[in-house]
């Protein structure tokens, strides 16, 4: 299982704790920051909270920042993406948690005291830094939208107003062609326009950008410069893609994997649609946590699908049993309308197997 999958978890069970008032203690440290300040820092709080009223929450304010100095008494330096630390008295249980290994820098150093812990360092630790631009375009209309690590944000789908091939009787065909021609352009501008301002306004330009579409129409919107320059310099491509909805969002995601999807997003994919070929197929696999157990007993799994929504020690369990077998396991993001699908028809738990298992 993934390091981000890890961290998702343990930021899922700290978000759910809570102190009784301003008792829960966030401490973190970026790279290049002394620990020798933050040890003074600590000592100096630790010295503040004899001044509070309440004897419960000076007790635990102090309880929990000796936690915090034990715990940097540890370190002789800071780690290389820095440090993040947590403690605090939940349910009369004095509680820890230290993270020194963060994909991404620590931004800054802080100390916070409140009934709940800062939890954005973490997060954005685990937050993509690269978003695409999705564009599919054919003459009957358009769908826009942004990815976001694998969730697909749609952002506007609409029909066009070109007319069809076949012209209204009395009606020239050189006229006809002049007005067909006039409704394309106005409507390459709107999706241009829609594009610049989706993917170069206030979040900032997509890392890359991608379109789809009827080839030909596709094709042709690029070559004929209705895409904002700060965008044609970001394409990556251009895929042949069947409808301007929701779905041709996701099949251009699909056809366009490669350039979005880093390898373990891809192999996550690539899984699942595993799973979901053999199942339609009739090939062995097994769903649901208590045949995917059953299944592992047998040492018949393969690899193991779990969604992001399934418990931890469940997760723990599944995973170490299946390492044991040789297999592997893949997580599925539970926030992407696959992943969502896959919880609901499944309970979020697949896997495929080596062989039948009755």
């Amino acid at each position: 299982m993934s390091q981000t999958y890890d961290l998702r978890e343990q930021i899922e069970q700290l978000k759910a704790l809570t102190g009784d008032g301003t008792e829960l203690v966030t401490v973190t440290v970026p790279n290049g920051k002394s620990l020798g300040s933050i040890r003074e820092r600590i000592a100096q709080e630790y010295a503040s909270a004899e001044n509070i009223k309440s004897d419960q929450t000076r007790d635990h304010v102090q309880q929990a920042l000796k936690r915090v100095q034990r715990i940097l008494r540890r370190y002789e330096s800071t780690p290389e993406n820095g440090l993040v630390v947590y403690a605090g008295v939940v349910g009369g249980e004095l509680i820890s948690a230290a993270f020194d290994d963060l994909p991404t820098p620590v931004a800054e150093s802080t100390y916070r005291c409140d009934d709940h812990f800062d939890l954005s360092p973490l997060n954005e630790a685990v937050t993509p830094n690269e978003t695409f631009g999705l564009i599919v375009i054919e003459r009957g209309g358009a769908a826009i939208g942004r990815l976001v690590g694998e969730r697909i944000i749609p952002i506007r789908t609409f029909e066009s107003q070109v007319m069809g091939k076949s012209r209204a009787g009395g009606q020239s065909a050189q006229r006809f062609e002049r007005d067909r021609e006039r409704q394309v352009h106005e409507f390459f501008q709107q999706v241009g326009d829609i594009a610049t301002d989706a993917f170069t306004g206030d979040e900032g330009t997509v890392t890359g950008l991608v379109v789809g579409g009827t080839l030909g129409t596709a094709k042709r919107f690029v070559a004929d410069g209705y895409l904002d320059h700060r965008l044609r310099n970001r394409l990556l491509g251009t895929y042949s893609v069947e409808y301007a909805t929701m779905q041709g969002l996701d099949q251009l995601v699909k056809k366009a994997d490669e350039q979005l999807l880093d390898a373990e997003q891809r192999e996550g994919r690539e899984q699942l649609d595993e799973f979901y070929s053999r199942l339609r197929d009739g090939e062995p696999v097994a769903y649901g946590i208590e045949e995917v157990e059953q299944a592992t007993k047998f040492g018949a799994v393969e690899s193991v699908l779990i969604a992001s929504t399934v418990p931890r020690d469940q997760q723990q369990e599944l995973e170490t049993a299946i390492e044991q077998q040789g297999g592997d396991g893949y997580v599925i993001l539970s926030d992407t309308e696959r992943g969502s699908q896959f919880v609901n028809a499944f309970s979020g738990v697949g896997a495929l197997l080596r062989f039948p298992v009755k």
